[in-house]
């Protein structure tokens, strides 16, 4: 049994996805389809590039992830099958691939006519190409079948590799600020600034800093995250994606 996952900005409230599973179950009767998310803020790309790194890398062997987060329906931007390891990838080629398949083993532009509804809508390819492409998959349908093999051009802003400032990539719920700097670039001894707060070392945990206090720490998917321990980072730093996080040397902190 095939398994197809969902990220969408849809919400469910105007049936949209629901039109998007009745093509998953009417093509391919019998595919196990999981929500991933619904509620992703319109339109916005990185927000569903963070949700999709949080998740596919758990997800088994085979499944057929769709995302359709795509204020440039309609134009320019490709509709993509991408091939991610043993995982495969279904929806706009803006970005949103640029996090969990950095570099894909191959993707695929969507153009032919089984892997399409006839006469695709231009402000629906969640239903018409995407939900269409991922039931050819799950019948049976292989990636390159799909069209011509492109190189994938949709883009994330990406912090400096090296130097003395990052940016803010992605808000959580819990207003945690994240950003794309791995646990292996973030010199030995560094301490932090952000919107003006020193933060002296990388702790371990939230338990190293007292109720309320600001810290630094490698989250989950092995990067350097801001937080206050039992609080809400950004809103008590008035900090948002594209805040500048500083990084300081060792011995080279200043006052606070």
């Amino acid at each position: 049994m095939a398994l197809v996952t969902l990220l969408t900005d849809f919400g469910t409230a105007d049936g949209y996805v629901g039109a998007m599973k009745g093509v998953l179950y009417s093509r391919a009767p019998g595919t196990r389809v999981v929500d991933i998310s619904h509620e992703i803020p319109a339109h916005d790309i990185g927000a569903a590039a963070h949700a999709l790194t949080n998740t596919v890398p758990y997800f088994p062997a085979g499944t057929i992830h769709v995302c359709v987060v795509d204020p440039g329906v309609g134009g320019e931007r490709k509709a993509v099958i991408v091939v991610r390891n043993d995982q495969i990838l279904v929806g706009p080629d803006n970005g949103v691939f640029a996090l969990v398949a950095p570099r894909p083993q191959a993707a695929y532009e969507i153009t032919e006519a089984a892997y399409l509804r006839d006469r695709p809508s231009m402000t629906f390819h969640g239903r018409d190409i995407f939900a269409a492409a991922a039931a050819q998959l799950a019948r049976g349908g292989k990636p390159e079948d799909a069209g011509p093999q492109v190189v994938l051009r949709g883009k994330l802003p990406q912090e400096h590799a090296e130097g003395a400032a990052i940016q803010v990539a992605h808000v959580d719920v819990f207003g945690n600020l994240i950003t794309n700097l791995t646990k292996k670039r973030i010199p030995a001894g560094a301490s932090f600034r952000v919107a003006g707060r020193n933060i002296a070392v990388l702790s371990g945990s939230y338990e190293n800093v007292g109720e309320g206090e600001l810290l630094a720490y490698v989250g989950s998917r092995n990067t350097l995250e801001i937080a206050i321990r039992s609080g809400n980072a950004a809103e008590t730093l008035g900090a948002s994606r594209g805040t500048i996080v500083e990084i300081i040397p060792a011995g080279a902190m200043g006052p606070s």
